[in-house]
């Protein structure tokens, strides 16, 4: 059976939408996410930015009559403050002189036409992650890429994962020049495959597909 495709009108949408997901990757994470749907259990993708992927989830979510969610603080990651490679002005809070990617967000579900099928939680992931107790179908991580954030998006979102689920992680380069941009989430990708809770289902390009196969292991305290 053929890997299920975006319609054009919202492929044309993602790829209008502002953000750094190359066409190959989001096509991969679509076909996750509406695999992933038919477990009837939400959605989540921890990293918004201005809501490019979360236009595929959002529609895979539509067609499975469950919801998007989407985790960020809309501050920006660590690449994308101002004097870095990924900083852009046009993101940034003329007031208060802070990145804020949650307007350019809200208007990119508007011209999709997805903004009932998306609940977006603003604020830094562990804090969310806390308090979260329902299983999800999918886990998108593509937030920071430190050791820090991206582990602790790991340790927050996995356990969540339902089994038959699908924890897919982006920016997975495992060339350690690419040590700023893609080893964080390299090491978590091997976390997950060491745990022996996760197997791969499929790699395209940086994006790594991984079902889990196993129950979590319970948090010790």
């Amino acid at each position: 059976m053929p890997a299920a495709a975006p319609k054009p009108d919202i492929l044309a949408a993602f790829e209008a939408a502002k953000g750094f997901m190359p066409t190959g990757e989001g096509l991969a994470l679509y076909a996750a996410a509406v695999e992933a749907g038919r477990l009837g259990l939400p959605l989540l993708e921890v990293g918004t930015y201005c809501g490019r992927s979360t236009i595929l989830l959002a529609d895979a979510a539509r067609q499975a009559g469950v919801t998007a969610l989407t985790v960020d603080h809309h501050r920006g990651s660590e690449e994308q403050q101002p004097g870095w490679e990924y900083h852009d002005p046009e993101t940034v809070d003329p007031e208060i002189g802070l990145m804020d990617t949650l307007p350019a967000f809200r208007r990119t579900l508007h011209r999709a036409g997805l903004e009932e099928h998306v609940v977006a939680l603003v604020g830094r992931s562990p804090q969310i992650a806390a308090l979260w107790n329902t299983p999800l179908g999918l886990v998108f991580v593509d937030g920071g890429h430190t050791d820090e954030h991206a582990g602790a998006d790991y340790e927050g979102w996995a356990p969540h994962v339902a089994v038959g689920g699908l924890l897919v992680i982006h920016d997975v380069f495992p060339d350690p020049a690419d040590e700023f941009t893609g080893q964080a989430p390299y090491r978590v990708y091997l976390r997950a495959l060491e745990s022996g809770e996760f197997t791969e289902v499929s790699v395209t390009d940086s994006l790594r597909v991984l079902r889990r196969t196993e129950a979590a292991t319970p948090a010790r305290g």
